[in-house]
């Protein structure tokens, strides 16, 4: 079990996990140079804030099974509460499929419930 201090407060982490993986001569000496320079405290330092960042870039899309008339009625509710937004947002925010989000929002702006900026 790992614990951190965070001020006063030491928090107990979950227990980490062991990933092995093989580089290229090129890559850890890349990677010596980096924490040679100070950057990284170690290799595993590289490792982990590599990952960290991947793992924030790589963002699964989720997309709901939803009916029509459903999907309508959250996404007008969606542009209620939030006044503007992107199309891609909304349907990021509501699980929905962007295509449908857009199908909808057409419908809605010529219904005159919905006003395009």
């Amino acid at each position: 079990m790992s614990y951190v201090n965070k001020g006063t407060k030491t928090t107990k982490l979950k227990s980490s996990k062991t990933v092995g993986t093989k580089l290229t001569p090129m890559e850890y000496e890349e990677i010596s140079s980096l924490v040679d320079a100070g950057i990284f405290l170690s290799a595993s330092d590289f490792v982990r804030e590599a990952v960290r960042d991947k793992l924030k870039a790589t963002k699964i899309i989720k997309i709901r099974d939803i009916d029509y008339e459903s999907a309508k009625k959250e996404v007008l509710g969606y542009y209620k509460s939030y006044e503007e937004a992107y199309i891609s947002e909304v349907a990021e925010d509501l699980e929905l499929d962007i295509e449908l989000v857009i199908q909808i929002t057409e419908e809605l702006e010529k219904e005159g419930r919905l006003k395009g900026v």
